[in-house]
């Protein structure tokens, strides 16, 4: 065995723990990368950017499908789903190949192979040609990253009951399938599932779907997926299926019986720990598993850190991304503001899409603030119409003056058409502290669907034009 010393090493080469990597490199800091599989992680290879790839075929087939509507006569479009995996597949290995020549420009030392941590922030790897290698850090980031929950009763097969990983990787489409969980993960399944001809069942354990989502905005995409065929059932769990040839018989706890051809576990994911080996060290963890950090993702070992999906944060992609560059700047020893987690931009890529940020009603109401509400719907927007997708709305939530006006800006709300790509300035706006007065003066360029979000505005302003 050899003995490398960097100022940084890095435990995982997903989006949080590359982008630690390629921040430090970037401050003339050595780095060292581990990788026990493929760079980029599960969001490039087995979650998020296939899932969108396959949403995007959805989309295509849904607007084959309605291109009668604007006057373009086509055959019914038939659904070849190997080749939107081959398609899919030529997006990751793009992507792939873009991330790896990227750490390959920098200075970073990147290593094959699964890393474990010791005391004294030294890294054991194991190389993928059975050798060990050991390194150490001034300092060490974890950025392991996590893997698919179980439930008890729904084992992973990859045949009948199928995890993320393996519906990902489906060559055929099932004629039927139910979704095991109703947050962002599952529905986005169900839309891309649904739009593509297969039937689709959610069961979610609490009331609606989208739990962390604003209420109307969760109603409005049950009222939704109702219309697409899509059935939902919600409060209720799952305790079990019972095999059948060529599917299975899922049992629910109020005694309902659904047979189906496959059964998607969508119950979020875990951190995945188990190879560093944290309990050879002092490293805390919390109850759940996560590595317990601070503001500033320091673990409880002086210049250890831990971010992405091993802590209790949001696991989203761009939030690993600031929490990796955050950490890079507390090394340096940089004057950084830590992550305000209530205030971070939510996409859900489903259809309808749903996105957010900042404060819900409820929960605006909850922390003790006086509310001003406003809506509006995208059934009168011309872009809106002019694309066909009139479902949806925008929803502002603001603080409610003593004198009745609306005051600073709490929450925006979207479900319809691109409302991904719409939540920028809504989310800017929250983020600067800027009030509902002052976002009356923006501009809103005609006709777009921005201008959903500025007339909501202008309604809570008192001057609303179209509403």
């Amino acid at each position: 065995m050899t003995s490398n010393h960097f100022d940084l090493v890095v435990i995982g080469g997903g989006p949080a723990g590359y982008a630690a990597a390629l921040t430090a490199a970037a401050a003339d800091l050595t780095v060292a990368l581990v990788e026990r599989d493929r760079l980029g992680g599960t969001c490039l290879h087995r979650g998020c950017i296939p899932a969108k790839e396959l949403l995007e075929t959805a989309a295509v087939h849904r607007t084959v499908s309605q291109a009668g509507e604007f006057g373009i006569i086509t055959e019914a479009p038939i659904v070849d789903f190997s080749t939107a995996q081959d398609r899919k597949q030529a997006v990751i290995d793009r992507l792939f190949k873009g991330v790896t020549n990227l750490v390959g420009s920098k200075d970073i030392d990147l290593f094959s192979g699964t890393g474990r941590i010791g005391n004294d922030r030294k890294v054991t790897v194991q190389l993928d040609d059975g050798t060990e290698q050991v390194l150490s850090g001034d300092f060490v980031v974890l950025a392991a990253g996590s893997q698919a929950r179980t439930l008890t009763g729904f084992e992973i097969d990859g045949n009948t009951v199928l995890s993320s990983d393996e519906l990902l990787s489906l060559r055929t489409l099932p004629t039927s399938a139910a979704i095991i969980g109703g947050g962002a993960i599952g529905c986005e399944f169900a839309s891309m599932l649904a739009d593509l001809g297969t039937q689709i069942t959610i069961l979610e354990t609490v009331e609606r779907l989208i739990p962390g989502a604003d209420a109307d905005i969760a109603h409005a995409l049950e009222r939704s997926f109702k219309k697409r065929g899509i059935k939902t059932i919600t409060g209720v769990t799952a305790d079990g299926h019972s095999p059948q040839p060529g599917g299975t018989i899922v049992q629910l706890n109020d005694g309902t019986e659904i047979e189906v051809e496959k059964v998607v576990v969508c119950v979020g994911r875990r951190p995945y720990t188990d190879h560093l080996e944290l309990s050879e060290t002092s490293i805390e963890l919390d109850e759940h598993g996560f590595v317990n950090v601070d503001e500033f993702c320091r673990t409880n070992v002086d210049g250890v850190y831990a971010v992405g999906d091993l802590i209790a944060t949001p696991q989203l992609a761009h939030i690993g991304f600031a929490e990796a560059m955050l950490v890079v700047s507390d090394i340096l020893g940089e004057q950084r503001t830590p992550i305000n987690y209530s205030q971070i931009p939510w996409a859900i890529y489903c259809h309808p899409e749903v996105a957010y940020a900042g404060l819900t009603e409820e929960e605006a109401v909850e922390v003790g603030y006086e509310v001003a509400v406003a809506q509006h719907r995208f059934a009168g927007n011309p872009r809106a119409l002019i694309h066909n997708q009139t479902e949806g709305m925008v929803k502002i939530v603001a603080e409610r003056r003593p004198n009745g006006t609306a005051g600073k800006l709490l929450g925006v709300h979207l479900i319809g058409s691109w409302a991904t790509e719409q939540l920028s300035q809504g989310y800017l706006a929250i983020n600067w502290g800027v009030g509902i007065d002052e976002i009356a003066e923006f501009i809103q360029p005609h006709p777009t669907l921005s201008e959903l979000f500025g007339e909501a505005v202008l309604e809570l302003a008192g001057r609303t034009l179209h509403g």
